[in-house]
This record gives C-alpha cells, structure tokens and sequence, in this order.
C-alpha cells in the first residue's frame, strides 16, 4: 500500500489558493484556519500557509526541458490524467510545460505538464498507463 505524503509550503493569498486547488484541480478542503488550509492533493494532505513562496528557479535537466525548482506533484494513472490535462486546458491554465509525453518508447515512458499556482508555486503532474515503469531505469 502507497502512503499518502504531507506537503507544505506558502501561498500569498488562501481565498485564490482555494479557488485554484479546490475549483480548477479539484481537491477536496480539510480543515482550516485564518492562516493555513489542508487540501486532498490527489489522495496526499497538502497544507497551505500564508506566507512568502519559495525561490524557485529552472534548473532541473529532465529530457528535453528545464523545469521549475523545486517542485511538488503527483503521480496519475493515465485516464486521470488525460481528464485534468482536458480540465486544465479548457479553464485557460497557462502551462510552465504544456502536457507531453516524456521519454517516448523507453522504460519509464509518461506524461507530464507543469503549471503554477497562483502564488508561483510550480506543480508537475504526471501520468503513467503503466506504473511499474514509475522507476524503471
């Protein structure tokens, strides 16, 4: 059985960090306060706090991009993650990445998009039909 991970890092403003996790990714809200909020990231306890993001910068070499560090994300089965890559596209979300496959026809083959959330918080989700090449090498 997977465990469930606990994230939790700043956002400037909880009301637009609630629009966006709740309305545009669709995680459900837990419990809350006048300065943090948890969320259900996709089966994993995000908690938000007010407060200053962290410096990221483009310095991960994966493939053929430069992606956003550091970053959270998650791992979804393939169909998941076609359905929020049509949600996010359909809401006008400005992808960092904009959905693609990764590492074509080899071991660990995925998709993957990058986007920010409205407090610059860079968030990667990626797709696997096939989670035994999670780690693949």
């Amino acid at each position: 059985m997977n465990r469930p991970f606990h994230a939790a890092y700043h956002v400037c403003d909880l009301e637009q960090a609630r629009t966006f996790y709740r309305d545009v990714l669709g995680c459900t809200e837990g419990r809350s306060t006048e300065t943090w909020v948890d969320f259900d990231f996709f089966g994993n306890q995000l908690s938000l706090h007010v407060g200053t993001p962290f410096t990221t910068t483009r310095t991960g070499q994966v493939g053929d991009h430069k992606v956003l560090m550091p970053h959270i994300g998650v791992v979804l089965p393939l169909e998941e993650w076609l359905a929020l890559a049509d949600r996010l596209s359909r809401l006008g979300t400005t992808f960092e990445i904009p959905p693609v496959i990764r590492f074509a026809g080899e071991p660990g083959e995925q998709r993957t998009m990058f986007f920010l959330d409205p407090s610059g918080n860079p968030i990667e989700v990626k797709g696997f039909n096939d989670f035994d090449g999670l780690f693949a090498h």
